[in-house]
């Protein structure tokens, strides 16, 4: 198993880093970048009269009459200083050449320094820590959840196939599924959280105002009335596919042979199923788990967050596109690229934990 880790280990390595090149090259040539945002900042400055603007010595930007006419290769700059042009280049690296650029920025996140924010002021690393304890608490709660409902009821149905029960859960699993979270989540506002007809959760934020001042058990109890709602909302439609996937799994193990050979020697119903059954039919679903989570907490979340007033990652994520805030960016998605390799291996070795028949060091990568 050790060398079957070390593989994957070094295959991480050109995939992260092609991962990284893709996208930076699609973020270089698609318009809008970092200048242009600033430029368009700078369009509301003076009359309807194009304008140029330079910048004094305390770096105040301020209003000239222009000239003349500039041909920059930025919509949005003609008419404004070239050497101001220039700075804000240099002020967002742009001054250097495609490669420079991208191999510096490979070089800082080998040891993850990912910069600091074009527009935050704050580095890249504080802003995701900030950050992910709302999306840490959304995706570990939902995952955890979607698994608490989906494994007994895909057992269940699996026990009854065919029947009604089995019949019209179907109906309500693929109905909620069919349901996007978002709108469910206005429906739970709007019903739970405004005031018509109940008021029983809070409309946005992860903790009350007043959380500091709490005692522990009030500040525990805070907390998990404000996840109500948010975690409610992305669980609604997030259990169909492992609903279903346990029913299968368990479906196709009760017609195994082992199965009949131990019904044949006189074991008991419950036995069989737990004994023998639930271990190999929970193989797939069990392993699933760190993928599921990594899924639900980074691309899940973003709708939710949004309508919760939730600052998580998937809200910082979505401004940095907006504002084209490359550091954000760039240090995002390493970072989750990152995560999603190393979460993909603990999967594949939870197989071995689950069902030790499995032999890695014969496995090709």
């Amino acid at each position: 198993m050790t060398s079957y880790i070390i593989r994957r280990l070094a295959l991480m390595i050109p995939t992260l880093f092609a991962i990284m090149v893709i996208n930076f090259v699609v973020i270089q040539i698609t318009p809008g970048g970092p200048v242009e945002q600033v430029l368009a900042n700078l369009a509301g400055i003076g009359d309807a009269a194009m304008e140029r603007a330079t910048r004094t010595d305390s770096g105040e930007i301020v209003p000239q009459e222009t000239g003349g006419e500039n041909t920059s290769k930025y919509r949005g700059a003609q008419g404004l200083d070239p050497e101001f042009i220039k700075e804000l280049e240099k002020q967002f690296g742009f001054d250097k050449p495609l490669r420079t650029r991208f191999v510096l920025m490979m070089k800082q996140y080998l040891v993850f320094d990912f910069g600091e924010s074009y527009y935050r002021d704050r580095r890249v690393v504080d802003l995701v820590l900030d950050k992910i304890p709302v999306s840490i608490s959304l995706g570990l709660w939902t995952t955890l959840l979607v698994y608490l409902i989906s494994i007994p009821l895909g057992i269940a149905k699996a026990m009854r196939d065919g029947t009604r029960f089995d019949i019209w859960s179907s109906v309500v699993v693929f109905v909620g599924n069919a349901i996007p979270g978002f709108l469910f989540a206005i429906f739970l506002l709007i019903v739970f959280a405004s005031g018509n007809p109940f008021e029983w959760f809070p409309l946005a934020r992860l903790t009350s105002e007043n959380w500091n001042e709490l005692a522990w058990p009030a500040r525990i109890a805070d907390y998990f009335w404000h996840m109500t709602l948010p975690v409610i909302a992305m669980t609604i439609g997030g259990f169909a596919v492992l609903t279903m996937l346990t029913k299968n799994s368990f479906l196709d193990q009760i017609n195994q042979q082992y199965v009949l050979t131990a019904r044949a020697k006189g074991l008991t119903e419950r036995r069989v199923l737990y004994g023998h059954v639930f271990r190999n039919s929970m193989l797939i679903v069990v392993a699933g788990f760190p993928g599921a989570f990594v899924s639900i907490m980074f691309a899940s979340s973003l709708f939710i967050e949004i309508i919760f007033s939730l600052d998580g990652l998937g809200l910082l994520g979505y401004e940095a596109v907006l504002n084209r805030d490359y550091p954000v960016m760039f240090g995002s998605l390493y970072f989750f690229s990152l995560l999603g390799l190393v979460m993909g291996l603990v999967g594949d070795l939870m197989y071995m934990v689950i069902d030790p028949r499995i032999d890695f060091e014969t496995r090709e990568v």
